[in-house]
């Protein structure tokens, strides 16, 4: 595995490598292995949009709302089919991350009258943990975090049985730890929270576009997550949020918009909401940012799910692999699972200067990965556009750069995103 003939073996017979083509790649020599926080822009992006601005926007104006109105439901459909494993009317691409999970942890929680627990992680991504507590703060809620005390960031079902309880009104976790990697096990923890009574909301921000989810087979109520990341929407892009048909019409969402009354274009005193998922809507969408979601998931759509997960467990494979090889020496450890099934896309190594390392490997190395606190380097392969001649290069370069120490040129860095 540490020769890069067998990286170069694995791109001859990858049935995804043609893909790799189909992004805009300006820099061939840069290793790029941060598709896990944005991913690279596919070049009929480009296209898409600009014929929006031109022909749609330009030329259409106002009246071309009577053809974007649904979009938010269209394209939803098609990262519900495409990437979640659910059938269409349960998903809507609109807003943000944050906004999403705080409308379906809202709503979970005044779903269940009389239970005043929600449960969460402290390895949780940190924008989920400040939303539940100013939830649970508003609402006079208390808030359990599990604490994986070993350093895996894995909530077990053990873990989790032992913090239910019948005054627990929802459970929230991410499919993925964005630190260490970690992938949850969605029906098991699913089942045992609906099991006490309790509603979930996943956040499946570090899964979507990269492991094989199956929401509607694995009883999911509601999930969350962006679409910039293994998604190739672009930065800021739409989210989406995914509430199961069966609740749909008995859930209540804390903003109440326009586009989620019943007659929209009434605009009459009281609201009324629409059944069904447009109930979950609150105003206009980011028709471009939709444009940008339904050219890239059509991507992962023709491509397929299986095949992309295959390609994200070789790939962190042969990182794992170059890592006890190369790196591990160096003062490296593996802090994400050596079983495929219990990762995604990205592996996280710890080093005692990491931050160090993530900053000498973009200056001197042309190498793109993450640093987190407090030691921790994250390096994804993103399956449509990176070859794994591009992970064997970067974890090269990264193997030298620390084998020569060039990381102890860098200075306190002045750039506070990391």
């Amino acid at each position: 595995m540490t020769m890069r003939s067998t990286a170069e073996a694995l791109d001859a017979q990858d049935p995804l490598a043609k893909y790799r083509q189909q992004f805009l790649i300006n820099d061939p020599s840069l290793c790029y292995l941060d598709g896990n926080s944005l991913g690279r822009i596919p070049r009929e992006t480009i296209t898409v949009v600009e014929n929006y601005l031109r022909h749609e926007w330009g030329t259409k104006l106002v009246s071309g709302w009577a053809q974007w109105i649904d979009e938010a439901q269209t394209v939803g459909d098609l990262i519900g089919r495409s990437a979640l494993g659910a059938t269409a009317g349960q998903t809507l691409c609109v807003d943000t991350t944050s906004v999403n999970f705080y409308q379906l942890c809202c709503a979970a929680v005044d779903a269940r009258p009389g239970r005043n627990i929600v449960i969460s992680d402290t390895a949780n991504f940190p924008t989920d943990r400040y939303v539940l507590e100013g939830i649970c703060k508003q609402r006079g809620l208390k808030l359990v975090l599990i604490d994986d005390d070993h350093g895996e960031e894995f909530v077990s079902t053990e873990m989790l049985a032992a913090v239910l309880s019948e005054n627990v009104a929802l459970v929230t976790l991410s499919v993925i730890q964005y630190r260490s990697g970690s992938l949850h096990d969605v029906a098991k923890l699913t089942k045992l929270a609906r099991d006490a009574g309790a509603l979930f909301v996943w956040d499946a921000s570090h899964g979507v576009g990269v492991v094989p989810l199956q929401f509607d087979r694995d009883g999911v109520d509601l999930a969350v997550g962006c679409t910039y990341k293994y998604g190739n929407s672009g930065p800021g892009s739409p989210a989406w949020l995914y509430v199961s048909r069966a609740i749909q019409n008995k859930l209540g969402v804390p903003i109440q918009g326009w586009f989620a009354q019943e007659d929209q274009f009434e605009m009459g005193q009281g609201f009324e909401r629409a059944p069904g998922m447009r109930g979950y809507q609150v105003a206009s969408p980011s028709i471009v940012g939709l444009r940008c979601v339904s050219t890239a998931f059509s991507m992962i759509e023709q491509a397929g799910l299986p095949a992309i997960a295959r390609k994200a467990a070789h790939g962190t494979e042969l990182m794992i692999a170059l890592h006890d090889a190369w790196l591990a020496p160096l003062g490296f450890s593996l802090v994400t699972s050596r079983d495929a099934k219990h990762r995604g896309g990205h592996i996280t190594l710890r080093h005692p200067q990491a931050r160090k390392i993530s900053e000498a490997m973009r200056i001197f190395g042309n190498v793109i990965g993450d640093f987190r606190r407090p030691d921790c380097l994250r390096l994804a392969i993103s399956p449509l556009p990176t070859s794994y001649a591009e992970v064997w290069d970067g974890f090269s370069r990264i193997r030298d750069l620390v084998a020569t120490r060039k990381h102890d040129e860098i200075r306190e860095s002045t750039n506070r995103v990391t």
